[in-house]
């Protein structure tokens, strides 16, 4: 429930109510692989705004007094590593827990079925969905080329679901923003834009503003012009 909310733009204390619920729940069944499970969909929450606690609760679920399966395992790994990214560590070190995060994810079993609500836990998260979050790790330690690098390669070959594709192509523009790339960064933009205004995707949504505020000084430009102008329409509407 937690990122139904989140991504619908519910408050934060909405979002903390059901993590909250949902730690609880664990605890009285005593699932503490679901336990851990929460603590990083609660790393995830904190999003960009308090990096060090992200960096905690990524932690946390990989190294209380719990076991993780492989795929969430290799998550939480990857949100620790854009923790440290965002803490100002080098890009060595967000390598080295990345390595970690494929580790884990190569102890994984084949996935025998679609993933479902019910599980197993943690079971959509592929090799795909890791590459391109390794992108957004990148693009937090300015490695931006790199970053754009990796976005581009799987979200040409990768099998997403339309709101991670909206959010990661949402990414790709932001990237390619800050690589100094205006003109690119706006059309990818559009792409993302058209990706998640139909179903309002909220966290793809929140990054192409982030991505508007960065193509500021290039608003002169005719292609980052009709991008700001079509999202201002969207968002006005």
């Amino acid at each position: 429930m937690a990122w139904l909310y989140r991504d619908a733009g519910a408050p934060a204390h909405t979002i903390a109510y059901w993590h909250a619920q949902a730690k609880e729940w664990a605890t009285l069944t005593g699932d503490s692989a679901m336990h851990a499970y929460v603590l990083l969909r609660q790393a995830q929450a904190t999003d960009r705004s308090d990096a060090a606690r992200m960096l905690d609760l990524a932690r946390a679920a990989t190294s209380g007094p719990w076991t993780l399966p492989p795929r969430p395992r290799a998550e939480a790994y990857q949100q620790e590593a854009r923790a440290l990214a965002l803490t100002g560590a080098d890009s060595g070190q967000v390598t080295r827990v990345l390595d970690l995060a494929h580790a884990a994810l190569a102890q994984a079993d084949p996935v025998q079925a679609p993933p479902s609500c019910t599980g197993p836990l943690g079971e959509s998260y592929t090799v795909e969905r890791l590459m391109a979050q390794s992108a957004i790790c990148y693009r937090e330690a300015r490695q931006s080329e790199r970053a754009v690098v990796l976005f581009r390669r799987h979200l040409a070959d990768g099998v997403f679901a339309p709101r991670d594709r909206a959010f990661f192509t949402a990414q790709l523009a932001g990237t390619l923003a800050e690589a100094g790339e205006p003109d690119e960064a706006a059309a990818v933009a559009l792409q993302a834009l058209g990706l998640a205004a139909g179903a309002r995707f909220g966290q793809a949504l929140a990054e192409l503003s982030r991505t508007a505020d960065t193509l500021c000084r290039w608003s002169r430009r005719p292609a980052v012009r009709d991008f700001q102008e079509r999202l201002l329409v969207f968002t006005a509407g």
